[in-house]
């Protein structure tokens, strides 16, 4: 071996050593705490799915998810400061229906592009809305307050988490479905509006099974029908609202895990495998399905797919029921 042949050989090798070394000496991940955002306040469908997630991932990752509610225009606030997060696996947030699936054709200079701004770890679970009212509505099923709602236009008034909000959204697909008017009364979360409807200052909600099931199990609020087309696992007793009155309705939210993009898909694989470990614990399918939530975990590709079919779905909601965000 010649003298240029040696010294390219001990200058690969010791290359290959620094990277080597450089690759040892980077730390484990996660090696500590993630901010995990979540874009509405505490107390809501979306926080408590967050809650529940962090609680296993605490276990498994000896790492802590650290909550970090950011509410403000329908969870663009803290989807856009999802995006705009450090892609190194520190910061993750949950998507939903609404900033995932309706932001788009709600906020025209919406500062995050869905399928562009995010890496898509897993959708986590899928929730039934049910519909809702207060004891004093009169109406027993679907089909009853349907004709109580024609012959009252406009004089019902309904909660959501906020204008633009999946409440929203489901609300006005059922209204112009069976063609009822309802009064929207937003609020600032999904927990305000459950108490202002306990008390009676609302008459109607439809929205996420975990915000609601324990009123109507405590008789506090009469639940009509699930806004999908099976029957809730925890709560069988409850007809869909296809079998109640309206058929075919279906108005499913859905929850699941993003990350900036950008962020390393060694890193989202890591995630997505720990998602899809905690969808089998026992104890959170047991709080998943007592809270009215199924375990839905996908690819980050199926994710990513099924945020494609949504977005033109719930567009053409919003463009029929002419919702404006200002």
């Amino acid at each position: 071996m010649d003298r240029r042949t040696l010294f390219k050989s001990g200058l690969i090798a010791i290359v290959f050593a620094a990277g080597s070394s450089a690759s040892l000496a980077q730390p484990a991940y996660p090696s500590r705490n993630i901010t995990f955002i979540v874009p509405f306040t505490p107390g809501g469908s979306t926080d408590i799915l967050a809650r529940l997630l962090s609680q296993k991932f605490q276990d498994s990752m000896k790492a802590s998810l650290v909550i970090e509610n950011r509410p403000g225009a329908g969870g663009s606030a803290g989807s856009t400061a999802i995006a705009r997060a450090e892609p190194d696996g520190y910061t993750i947030g949950m998507g939903h229906i609404g900033t995932l699936g309706v932001n788009p054709s709600l906020y025209p200079k919406l500062q995050y592009d869905p399928l562009k701004s995010f890496a898509h770890i897993s959708m986590l679970a899928k929730v039934h809305n049910i519909l809702v009212v207060h004891p004093s509505v009169p109406a027993k099923d679907v089909k009853e307050f349907v004709a109580y709602a024609k012959a009252n236009p406009g004089k019902l008034n309904y909660g959501s988490g906020g204008l633009g909000s999946a409440a929203h959204i489901a609300t006005e697909a059922f209204g112009l479905e069976t063609g009822t008017q309802f009064t929207h009364v937003p609020y600032r979360g999904t927990a305000p509006a459950v108490a202002d409807l306990l008390s009676g200052q609302i008459q109607l909600m439809m929205t996420g099974a975990p915000a609601v099931l324990q009123h109507v199990q405590g008789g506090k609020l009469r639940a009509l029908g699930t806004a999908s087309l099976t029957r809730l696992p925890s709560a069988k007793e409850i007809p869909t609202m296809s079998e109640a009155g309206a058929p075919g309705f279906e108005a499913t939210q859905w929850y699941g895990v993003v990350a900036p993009a950008g962020t390393p898909d060694a890193i989202v694989t890591k995630l997505n495998e720990e998602i899809r470990k905690a969808l089998q614990d026992p104890k959170i399918l047991e709080a998943l399905e007592r809270d009215g939530a199924e375990p839905w975990p996908m690819s980050p590709d199926e994710f990513r797919a099924h945020i494609s079919k949504e977005i033109p779905r719930w567009k053409k909601v919003v463009d029929g029921a002419k919702i404006k965000v200002e």
